[in-house]
């Protein structure tokens, strides 16, 4: 790389519904068709094979058993219903409801030997300012318990939520610098909590510009926004594609 970094290739594809062989496949030749090479990966899968969270659950389950222990975390029954009727408002269309706390005096979280069976929502300090430096947008200051509320880290279905998996991983894959959307902003002060109260490092973030169209409308596949394969199709140039040029 450039700066002398790797770049490691990790396929998120907790979500089993969402997820198919076809389109790691799909998304693997669409990167390298960009001229995006990256240099670390399982050794099973081959040079350029992604690691993969679904083959990851013991990591996440000794973090979700450290935070059990640690008291960060509660077991919680209340439903998406529950938690949309009662809660404060979203700060954005992006984000998700401040949870109301129905179940945050719980204290039996060691009697649950595994996750499953109810959501595990992490006890944000309330109140507590979360602070750090973004590489491209300066200075972030979020109040917990404010700006964002307790969060779910272990899903009632017993998968890990995206705010655990990621904070696991980028802390056994020694990622120093993690570079990603605007709109994930109020996650990392979630995600550092997590990682103090793993003991983990801390990783440097640069949030980038949200790619728009010419409205000003985030692209998203929500809003038909063509995929990188259909670009493709269309006759487009990997270069065309990375510096937003239409051919």
């Amino acid at each position: 790389m450039q700066h002398g970094g790797e770049l490691i290739f990790r396929n998120e594809d907790l979500d089993a519904q969402r997820c198919r062989p076809e389109f790691v496949q799909a998304m693997s030749e669409d990167l390298l068709w960009l001229g995006v090479r990256w240099s670390e990966g399982p050794d099973c899968g081959g040079p350029f094979a992604p690691y993969s969270q679904s083959e990851r659950r013991n990591h996440y389950l000794d973090a979700w058993r450290k935070l059990r222990d640690g008291g960060f975390i509660y077991p919680c029954t209340c439903s998406r219903k529950d938690v949309a009727a009662a809660a404060t408002a979203p700060n954005d269309a992006d984000d998700e409801p401040i949870y109301p706390g129905k179940c945050r005096n719980r204290t039996d979280a060691r009697q649950f030997a595994e996750p499953r069976g109810v959501n595990w929502r992490f006890r944000v300090p309330a109140g507590e300012v979360v602070s750090f430096e973004d590489l491209h947008f300066g200075p972030q200051r979020m109040l917990a318990g404010n700006d964002f509320g307790d969060f779910i880290v272990w899903r009632r279905d017993d998968v890990p939520a995206y705010q655990l998996a990621v904070v696991v991983d980028d802390a056994a894959m020694r990622i120093t610098e993690i570079v990603r959307g605007a709109d994930l902003l109020r996650s990392t002060a979630r995600q550092i909590l997590l990682f103090r109260a793993l003991r983990f490092a801390i990783p440097a973030y640069y949030h980038c510009d949200l790619v728009r169209d010419e409205n000003g409308v985030r692209l998203a596949k929500r809003h038909d926004s063509l995929s990188i394969r259909k670009l493709r199709e269309l006759g487009w140039t990997p270069e065309q594609v990375r510096d937003g040029l239409k051919p």
